[in-house]
């Protein structure tokens, strides 16, 4: 029972997996990472199916009889069974490695132009969004209520055009937290003073829920936002509203817990600083 309700989440809609029902790709590494989890569970249920039968055969076959009185041998050596099942783990591990470290470095590849860049600030317990080519920002605040009507409409969200290539930077305000879109199937860990960058081309338009996987806190089950990934003119309509609100430059590591920021000359700061409510 505790295994079927968790297939009871709003976020299982493409079968066990987080994306939309009717299997289009959420992003352009959706079937890769989609491959490589099926794929490593049909291997693992093939030697699950193999180890039981063989475990149910062993006893059903040299179960003691009742009139079997002698014990068999306790001790018995057999040189090229051992041998293969130290051979044969070694070479199903082996294959594993290769087809996670083949979509690792593909997914972790940035050496392709971007075509926008988005910082993301990671903070007890929200999230600030600086639009860097656009040099405009937006921010969260604590919710406290997070089962309250109508708080979905109260989280940050995170615009991004559809079908453009997306690079994330990465950072923490004060603890370690960590960027998880589920229909992305990816997520990536948020260090203070480190920045993580990652790239994602969003494939298919919709609004998706994005958290923190990393326990931060007293309140880390409501650092919850959105992504809603539009059309290049729904994405240009609500950067120029964030322009038109003065939301303008950068929310930097000015506002970290220790503001130190570590080196940062690459990407300037806002001018004026940030807006009241954006640290709790």
């Amino acid at each position: 029972m505790a295994i079927a309700a968790t297939g009871c989440s709003a976020e299982a809609q493409r079968g066990w997996l987080p994306g939309n029902d009717d299997g289009t790709q959420v992003t352009n590494q959706t079937e890769r990472v989609t491959n490589l989890w099926v794929g490593s569970w049909i291997a693992a249920l093939l030697v699950g199916v193999l180890v039981w039968g063989l475990i149910l055969w062993c006893v059903a076959v040299y179960r003691k009889r009742k009139d079997d009185d002698v014990l068999p041998v306790q001790l018995r050596y057999h040189v090229p069974l051992e041998i293969m099942y130290t051979v044969i783990p070694v070479l199903m591990i082996g294959v594993f490695f290769a087809y996670t470290a083949r979509d690792m470095s593909a997914l972790e590849d940035t050496s392709a132009e971007p075509d926008l860049t988005v910082e993301v600030y990671a903070k007890q317990w929200s999230w600030d969004f600086n639009y860097l080519d656009e040099e405009v920002w937006d921010t969260g605040v604590h919710v406290d209520d997070i089962g309250a009507p109508g708080n979905p409409e109260t989280l940050p969200t995170l615009y991004l055009p559809v079908g453009e290539r997306v690079e994330f930077h990465l950072r923490s305000r004060d603890v370690i937290h960590s960027f998880w879109v589920p229909a992305f199937l990816y997520k990536k860990d948020m260090f203070p003073q480190d920045i993580r960058v990652f790239q994602v081309v969003p494939t298919a338009e919709g609004v998706y829920a994005g958290k923190c996987a990393e326990f931060c806190g007293e309140h880390h089950s409501g650092m919850l936002f959105n992504v809603a990934v539009v059309s290049q003119e729904e994405y240009d309509a609500h950067i120029e509203s964030l322009r038109d609100a003065g939301q303008t430059g950068r929310l930097g590591p000015e506002l970290d817990r220790d503001q130190s920021g570590g080196d940062d000359n690459a990407i300037p700061s806002a001018e004026g600083g940030a807006v009241e409510g954006t640290e709790d």
